[in-house]
């Protein structure tokens, strides 16, 4: 095992840490490694493909047009 020592931790994102290390059981490295192993398990984004569907999408939807009125109709149905 490698240790990691990190220096300069806030201590408001330290309290954050422990309050969710005690609520799950572990400890405070515990943790830490926990919260390290959900970090790195999102895949990176493909920017070139994000960019192509975006692309796509605009193109899909360019001719919907959508006035301010409008949305705001829509938001007063939703209220009610």
């Amino acid at each position: 095992m490698v240790t990691l020592t990190i220096k300069n931790v806030p201590p408001e994102i330290y309290e954050r840490i422990k309050v969710r290390a005690k609520n799950n059981h572990r400890s405070i490295n515990g943790e830490v490694i926990s919260i390290l192993e959900k970090a790195l398990s999102i895949p990176p984004i493909d920017v070139q493909t994000t960019l192509e569907r975006t692309k796509k999408l605009r193109e899909m939807t360019a001719h919907y047009v959508i006035t301010a009125d409008e949305i705001e109709k829509m938001i007063d149905e939703g209220r009610e």
